[in-house]
């Protein structure tokens, strides 16, 4: 498959695509633009650095022209929101609040962001982690709300939901949410049944990245390629009423048509059909 069709213009509404901002940069901006895809801005960057909010200002312009909401997605590669270590606390707060500075230019639906939990590092004070990342995250999802943005905390290596849940109740103000990644769910996580999860946070939940593994590599590959049970997971959703935003996390332009296929086989596995 090459692209959607015409008749297909509404299912590309409802998800978004990861996009590395270097990538958007380089060559990705005209795919989106061609096919119609919303983006998902991933500012994993060491250009985060140095930019300033107003040399985006032109990306926003050409998205809004084209009609194409977008979702952020904060940095997290060697960031310790929750860590131990004071200085490179400091260093990962420093580049996190420049992340969310660009909120007021891009106006993103959600921006997604890793709580950076280890549970080889960080599960035998767990409670040191959170008043840490509490203090980290709160004026970060503050600002947020300011903006009407809701800020998204996504499973990575946190082998449990307990953390999230944890975590999500020690917030204080503002609009947040989980999101569900089904990948890492696969490959990371020591409870691997999503129904835990959602047991656990589906009232949470406001986001889901789709990509499929095989269990023990994050391979982010299309749904269907893994062994993830996607069709159990929306049927849930459906039946929950939960309508949380959808990005798809392929890693290849292999894997980008093969994920759309499956969307609009399946109507985004009959989610659009509850609509």
């Amino acid at each position: 498959m090459s692209q959607l069709s015409e008749e297909q213009h509404h299912l590309r509404r409802a998800f978004f695509v990861n996009a590395p901002l270097d990538r958007l940069h380089r060559d990705l901006l005209p795919l989106l633009l061609e096919h119609s895809l919303q983006p998902e801005i991933g500012l994993e960057t060491g250009r985060l650095w140095d930019l300033e909010p107003a040399d985006l200002a032109p990306l926003a312009a050409i998205l809004d022209k084209a009609g194409l909401a977008r979702t952020l997605h904060a940095p997290f590669h060697d960031l310790t929101p929750g860590g131990f270590e004071p200085r490179l606390v400091d260093l990962t707060r420093e580049k996190l609040k420049r992340a969310f500075a660009l909120i007021p230019v891009l106006r993103p639906r959600s921006i997604v962001c890793h709580l950076g939990f280890d549970p080889f590092k960080h599960r035998a004070d767990i409670q040191r982690w959170l008043e840490v990342s509490l203090e980290t995250w709160q004026p970060l999802v503050s600002l947020a709300r300011e903006h009407g943005v809701v800020v998204m905390f996504e499973n990575t290596y946190e082998p449990d939901p307990d953390i999230h849940s944890l975590f999500l109740s020690g917030l204080a103000t503002g609009r947040t949410g989980f999101c569900l990644d089904t990948g890492h769910l696969l490959s990371f996580a020591e409870e691997k049944d999503w129904r835990v999860w959602l047991d656990r946070l589906g009232s949470r939940l406001g986001q889901c990245h789709l990509h499929d593994n095989r269990g023990r590599e994050d391979q982010h590959l299309a749904p269907g390629r893994g062994v993830f049970d996607f069709q159990g997971l929306f049927t849930r959703i459906r039946e929950e009423d939960i309508r949380p935003l959808i990005t798809l996390e392929p890693h290849s332009e292999e894997d980008l048509w093969q994920s759309l296929d499956v969307l609009a086989r399946t109507r985004l596995f009959g989610l659009l059909d509850e609509a």
